[in-house]
């Protein structure tokens, strides 16, 4: 499994959201790029990068701290937020990203996400951010027709590799992950699944590891000091 800590970033500082709300913000560090080094020293190889105010404009407002960080660190970069269209697809993978991460634009606009996975294969990845069973777009703001497993039986079908699954209700809270729902997934599905969401302790890391799912994002257990990574990587060997 592979360990993908995440920076969310929004006015060019590493942030975290509670249940994705814009109104429960903490600013963790004024300096993203010294946030993703730390990340490298300790063993990281991969980084999980959200825009959050291009999630809400699709625009790439943040750039130049995404570019930054894919010029001066070895990790592997992703990227999700406000992506809409071929243009912002094309910018972030010219400027060093390895993979973007499509969300609304999955949703609701079915040809481009055909067209971005026909140009880019298996550097396009998809967002399933899950409330109350459903899948939400638009910064989590808005809940579509979709059921999660509905969803990714569709993009698995459309040639999909990738899947970072949220669930909104974990994220931020620090009270665990929904062990049960990434279990499920990986039992139906061969798409490769990246748990997203409350990922609070070592534990819930190892539990993730047995599933022997494709990765594992941590936010907040990081800055909070409740995962070290060095000790989450150890554990994942």
């Amino acid at each position: 499994m592979k360990l993908f800590p995440a920076i969310d970033l929004y006015e060019k500082k590493a942030v975290r959201l509670l249940f994705g709300d814009y109104n429960q913000m903490t600013v963790y560090s004024d300096d993203p790029l010294s946030v993703a080094r730390d990340f490298e020293a300790s063993g990281m190889t991969c980084i999980h990068l959200v825009d959050l105010e291009g999630a809400k404009s699709g625009t790439t407002p943040n750039i130049d701290v995404v570019r930054s960080i894919a010029e001066h660190t070895s990790l592997f970069v992703e990227i999700g937020g406000g992506i809409r269209n071929m243009e912002t697809v094309d910018k972030y993978l010219s400027c060093g990203v390895d993979r973007v991460i499509l969300g609304t634009a999955a949703v609701t606009d079915e040809a481009f996400l055909r067209a971005a996975i026909e140009k880019h294969g298996d550097k396009i990845a998809v967002g399933a951010d899950v409330k109350d069973g459903y899948i939400a777009i638009k910064g989590w703001l808005e809940k579509s027709s979709y059921t999660l497993f509905d969803f990714v039986e569709k993009m698995q079908d459309m040639g999909v590799k990738n899947i970072i699954c949220t669930d909104i209700s974990k994220d931020g809270a620090m009270r665990g992950t929904n062990v049960a729902m990434y279990s499920e997934l990986s039992k139906r599905f061969t798409v490769d699944i990246t748990a997203s969401g409350g990922v609070s302790t070592l534990e819930d890391v190892k539990r993730l590891a047995e599933m022997d799912i494709y990765g594992a994002i941590i936010g907040k257990a990081y800055y909070t000091g409740a995962i070290d990574l060095r000790e989450a990587a150890e554990a994942i060997k």
